[in-house]
């Protein structure tokens, strides 16, 4: 065969598997929701009307409705808008929509899950222990704070540490000082760690070595995982690392290896990582429209002067008669984007919905920003509003279209715990603490705010004046 006539035939079969390529494409694309036109390959990737979805979904959804598809290169994404679509989705096929995308067994997934809420609810998740720990933390917050003596700072370092204390002490045992500037550098890759995969209008510092963040966050976990092994007293159970090892002693002669070193490593690595990150990030969130509406700040101060007084810490018990300070923490949670938007989800098998097939292991966008600006649902979604949850009576009134832990099979395992920090941290320090920004924000809005306080702009900075 002359050199002319293989160059011909490799043409012809490159044309011929890009041909079946794109007829494979068209077929996905007329079974699924509609959508922007992918280019080749390439999907909508490099589209700027397309990507990224916090952007344009109001585009998008005003064009195709609640249910389209985006493509991330050939690989098609099914994203979801609004309280119903979202609702109809992770509630009504909670199954079907329960699904990861990562590689791995789902079924040892589930177990794995499984036992960490078990083990969780076990050393006081939600119970009267737990928030006893988290009244005992706000304490060396408090202290922490006051040391500042009402001098401009970032606030971050010591809220991510608080957060990150409650978390360790659940699964290793043991709380860290906040002058341990070991732990405070690992706290701060961590939240580098974290960044690099949060989706936000803007551009950010982020870590430019994540693998790095990473191994260096792997290592500080197995180096407690490896102190524990030496000194495991399989009766007494310490912390999480204690029943997962027990656990994996226990389940040696079974042949599926759920409860591995492995899996250990990942475990803590996810519980330690999201319970820190996320909680202190909603925190820095909450005061940050503290300092932005003085007004609402004072009113809830008022509250707490009313309900608790000033020498006694508030409790978890005192939440019920505190319905505007509880209003006020659900509507700064509802007006934060990007929260859990971060990983996709995946369908577990096909699954037809709303007409249309969606193949199993289908990338699935639930953008739960939708659901808190649905406008059906909430009087001036584009307005930080604490009466969306306050009846006419000044009582609290919760909200079905709330959804700040998710919703369905994939739920914030962590929800509970999350829910107390946030309202013993928050009312704590306004109990003690004035907040109010170095530098005046104007006319800025809010989510202008939280993207200058990332990017550690101007208005990345509080006084604490305390009270």
């Amino acid at each position: 065969m002359d050199a002319g006539l293989a160059g011909i035939l490799s043409l012809f079969l490159i044309l011929s598997i890009m041909c079946f390529m794109l007829w494979k494409n068209n077929w996905k694309r007329d079974q699924l929701p509609p959508g922007p036109a992918p280019w080749f390959l390439l999907g909508n990737l490099w589209q700027k009307d397309v990507l990224p979805l916090q952007k344009s979904y109001q585009k998008l959804y005003k064009k195709y409705g609640p249910v389209f598809t985006v493509w991330l290169g050939p690989k098609p994404a099914v994203v979801l808008c609004g309280y119903e679509a979202v609702r109809d989705a992770l509630v009504g096929h909670a199954e079907e929509f329960g699904g990861r995308l990562v590689t791995g067994s789902e079924k040892k997934w589930r177990e794995l899950r499984r036992f960490t809420i078990t083990t969780l609810r076990n050393f006081g998740m939600g119970k009267k222990t737990m928030a006893q720990r988290v009244q005992e933390e706000t304490q060396y917050l408090v202290e922490a704070v006051a040391d500042m003596e009402g001098e401009a700072f970032d606030p971050i370092s010591s809220v991510r540490h608080a957060v990150s204390n409650v978390v360790c002490a659940v699964v290793f045992g043991s709380r860290f000082s906040y002058k341990d500037q070991a732990f405070l550098e690992l706290l701060g890759m961590m939240g580098n760690y974290s960044n690099y995969f949060i989706p936000i209008t803007s551009p950010v510092p982020r870590c430019t070595t994540p693998f790095l963040a990473s191994c260096k966050l792997k290592n500080f976990i197995q180096k407690r995982i490896d102190s524990h092994k030496r000194t495991l007293e399989p009766s007494c159970p310490r912390d999480y690392i204690d029943c997962f090892l027990i656990k994996s002693e226990k389940g040696k002669s079974t042949s599926e290896d759920v409860f591995s070193d492995e899996n250990l490593l990942m475990a803590v690595f996810d519980l330690f990582g999201a319970g820190t990150v996320s909680t202190a990030n909603s925190l820095l969130f909450f005061f940050l429209v503290m300092a932005k509406f003085p007004q609402i700040q004072a009113r809830v101060q008022q509250e707490i002067e009313e309900v608790v007084g000033a020498t006694h810490a508030p409790s978890m018990e005192d939440r019920v008669r505190m319905p505007y300070t509880n209003a006020v923490i659900h509507e700064m949670q509802r007006s934060q984007k990007g929260q859990i938007e971060n990983f996709p989800r995946a369908v577990t098998r096909r699954t037809e919905f709303r007409g249309y097939i969606i193949p199993q292991g289908t990338a699935v966008i639930p953008l739960f920003s939708t659901v808190h600006s649905d406008p059906k649902h909430w009087k001036t979604p584009e307005e930080f509003n604490p009466g969306h949850f306050l009846d006419e009576k000044g009582e609290f009134r919760p909200n079905e279209a709330f959804m700040p832990f998710s919703a369905g099979k994939r739920m914030c395992p962590g929800e509970g715990l999350a829910r107390m920090e946030l309202f013993l941290f928050f009312s704590t320090l306004l109990q003690n603490f004035t907040f109010k920004l170095a530098t005046d924000p104007k006319e800025m809005d809010i989510l202008s705010l939280w993207v200058d306080y990332q990017n550690k702009g101007p208005y990345c900075k509080f006084h604490l004046i305390r009270r």
